[in-house]
């Protein structure tokens, strides 16, 4: 349904609210225009491009990584607070993908929810003792898996981390992490 321009820039500003990780391409193909008219209507509602929304969201994250390297982690983590919650986002792209059919590689995946669970520990060692896997459907060359990792336990030394990945509002893997941590200190019983 085509929509005039006030209305068709009131509901871009609505959606980009609710995902700022959503590209223009995707929503040109939402609201039925060119990926130039979505730009142009960006610019005059002073809505930065995805790369400076990324960064954004990114700088009000509350916590920083302890258990590895930022370097390490597959994806980029967009939100992050430790022992409880954290979302990152990978764009999948050709060296992600089988050569023949453009279908991610499934350890791309496993990588992009395995560092995640790692980086949510509050611990300066965090290792993966355990992980229950699922991929639930094949992702494909120019698709943004985005991440979403809870702590839904804590034992001892031991964590129980579940991590579900979507591509746009559809989930693609899911998992459940049991990870090592050496320092039971910082463990919040739950």
């Amino acid at each position: 349904m085509k929509r005039n321009k006030k209305e068709r820039q009131q509901l871009l500003k609505e959606t980009i609210l609710i995902n700022p990780f959503i590209t223009d391409e995707d929503l040109a193909n939402q609201f039925q225009v060119s990926v130039q008219t979505i730009r142009l209507d960006r610019l005059e509602l002073s809505i930065p491009e995805l790369r400076e929304r990324i960064k954004s969201v990114a700088q009000q994250q509350l916590d920083e990584v302890k258990a590895l390297s930022i370097e390490d982690v597959i994806g980029e983590i967009v939100d992050l607070q430790l022992d409880e919650s954290a979302i990152s986002i990978l764009d999948i792209k050709k060296e992600h993908v089988f050569s023949r059919h453009d279908i991610a590689r499934g350890h791309h995946l496993f990588a992009q929810a395995n560092s995640l669970a790692v980086a949510i520990i509050n611990d300066e060692l965090a290792l993966t003792n355990k992980t229950e896997i699922r991929f639930t459907r094949q992702v494909k060359v120019g698709e943004r898996v985005v991440a979403k990792a809870s702590v839904k336990e804590h034992k001892s030394d031991r964590t129980i981390v579940e991590v579900k990945s979507y591509v746009e509002q559809e989930l693609v893997f899911e998992g459940i992490f049991t990870m090592f941590r050496s320092n039971k200190s910082n463990i919040e019983r739950t």
